[in-house]
C-alpha cells in the first residue's frame, strides 16, 4: 500500500503543474485585457462564463467532481476579472468615480435638519458634530429630513443608523437606497438613558413610562424589574414633552438629561440602560456627491439574487484588494421574494487605487449598485 508521504509527494507534483498552468492562463487573460482596453469591450461576459462553466463541468467524471470543477473555475474566472479591472484602472480606461474630493466638511456655514424635537438624541448628535451655534431645525420623520436636503431646504441631515445594543435603524437603510443623498460624516453619541419625571415625583409614584421603542428595549432589564406599563412614542424627546405637558407624577419618560432640562423635568435615575457602553452612530447626509480628503470609510449598497455564491463573489473584490470590511446589513427587496439589498461598509478612501478597483469590480457584477458615501 502506498504510504502517506509518497501520496503527498504526488500531490506536490500535481500542485506545481496547476500553479504553472494557472500562471499561463493569467498571462493569456492579461492579453485579453489589452484587447478589451483597445476595443472598449466590457470585462464581464456573464453569458460566456455560464456556458464555459457548463462545458467544463461536463468534462468531470462524476457529480462531485463536476461541482468541484465548476467552483474551481468560478474562482479562476474571478481572478481573471480582477486582473483585468486592475489593468483597466492603470490605463485610465475605467473612468473616475462621480464624487468630488473636498478639503473638509464645512460645519459652520450650513443649515442642518434632524428628526424629532429639541432635546432628542438626534438634536444632541447634531450639536456635537456641527457646534452649538449651527443653524438647525427639525422634522417629524426621517423621510422628511431626506426630502429637506433633497429639495435644498437643508445642507445636511443628521440621522441615527445603528445602536450598539438595539442594532440597525432599518428605515434609514431603506431611505439611503431610495434617495439620491449621500453620507459625508458620522457622529458616535454615548447614550445614557435617564428616567425623567415631573418636579417632586419619586420612583414610587411611577406607573407608566413613555419612550421610543428602542430606548424601552435598551432599558428592558430595569423596566421589567419595576413592572411599569410601557407606552411607545415617536422619539425620546416627545416622551419628555408629553410627561411635561401632563404634569402627572405617575408618568415618566426615558430620554436624555438634555431633554429633562429643555422640558423642565427632573432626572429620577440614570443610567437605566443595561449596556453601560450603549452608543448610537449617527450619519451626516447631504445631496452632494462629495467626500473629505481624509475620509476613511466607504459605504455602498447593491442588489443580489438569492443564488449560491453571489454574495461571496461580490465580497471577494473587497478581500482581493486587501480592504477591511467593517459592516454588512441586508434588507429585503419588497417586489422580489428572497432577493435583497446589501449594505456594506469598508475602510478606505475613494481616491485609493485599491478602493477604485474593488468598486469597479462590484459595480460590474452587482445589480443597482450605489456608492452611499465616503466619510
Amino acid at each position: 500500500m502506498t504510504n502517506l508521504l509518497e501520496l503527498r509527494d504526488q500531490i506536490d507534483v500535481i500542485d506545481r503543474k496547476i500553479v504553472r498552468l494557472f500562471e499561463e492562463r493569467m498571462e493569456i487573460c492579461r492579453q485579453v485585457a489589452e484587447y478589451k482596453i483597445a476595443s472598449g469591450k466590457k470585462v464581464l461576459d456573464r453569458q460566456r462564463e455560464m456556458e464555459k462553466l457548463q462545458v467544463l463541468g461536463e468534462l468531470a467524471g462524476n457529480d462531485f467532481n463536476r461541482h468541484g470543477v465548476q467552483e474551481l473555475f468560478q474562482q479562476i474566472m474571478s481572478m481573471s476579472r480582477k486582473l483585468q479591472y486592475q489593468m483597466l484602472a492603470r490605463e485610465g480606461v475605467s473612468g473616475s468615480l462621480p464624487f468630488t474630493q473636498i478639503e473638509k466638511i464645512d460645519r459652520k456655514n450650513c443649515r442642518v435638519v434632524y428628526q424629532g424635537v429639541e432635546g432628542a438624541y438626534q438634536h444632541e448628535a447634531a450639536l456635537q458634530y456641527f457646534g452649538e451655534d449651527v443653524n438647525i431645525f427639525h422634522m417629524e420623520s426621517f423621510r422628511g429630513c431626506m426630502e429637506a436636503i433633497k429639495e435644498g431646504m437643508a445642507d445636511y441631515a443628521v440621522l441615527p443608523i445603528e445602536n450598539s445594543s438595539a442594532g440597525e435603524v432599518s428605515d434609514i437603510y431603506d431611505l439611503l437606497e431610495e434617495f439620491e443623498n449621500f453620507i459625508v460624516g458620522e457622529q458616535i453619541l454615548k447614550i445614557d438613558h435617564a428616567l425623567l419625571g415631573v418636579p417632586g415625583a419619586a420612583l414610587s409614584d411611577i406607573r407608566t413610562v413613555y419612550s421610543h421603542p428602542q430606548a424601552l428595549m435598551q432599558c428592558c432589564v430595569y423596566l421589567e424589574q419595576q413592572g411599569w406599563k410601557q407606552e411607545t412614542v415617536a422619539n425620546t424627546a416627545m416622551a419628555a414633552a408629553k410627561v411635561s405637558a401632563d404634569q402627572d407624577r405617575s408618568q415618566a419618560a426615558i430620554g436624555s438629561a438634555a431633554a429633562a432640562r429643555h422640558h423642565g423635568l427632573e432626572v429620577l435615575k440614570v443610567p437605566l440602560n443595561h449596556n453601560r457602553l450603549n452608543s448610537t452612530r449617527f450619519i451626516i447626509v447631504t445631496n452632494r456627491k462629495m467626500y473629505a480628503k481624509d475620509a476613511k470609510k466607504v459605504s455602498i449598497c447593491f442588489e443580489l439574487p438569492h443564488k449560491s455564491g453571489s454574495l461571496y463573489n461580490i465580497l471577494s473584490h473587497i478581500i482581493y484588494n486587501d480592504l477591511n470590511m467593517c459592516k454588512i446589513e441586508s434588507r429585503p427587496i419588497p417586489e422580489h421574494n428572497w432577493e435583497y439589498h446589501f449594505f456594506v461598509d469598508f475602510d478606505g478612501n475613494l481616491n485609493d487605487s485599491a478602493v477604485k478597483n474593488a468598486i469597479r469590480g462590484i459595480m460590474e457584477e452587482a445589480v443597482n449598485f450605489k456608492i452611499l458615501g465616503n466619510y
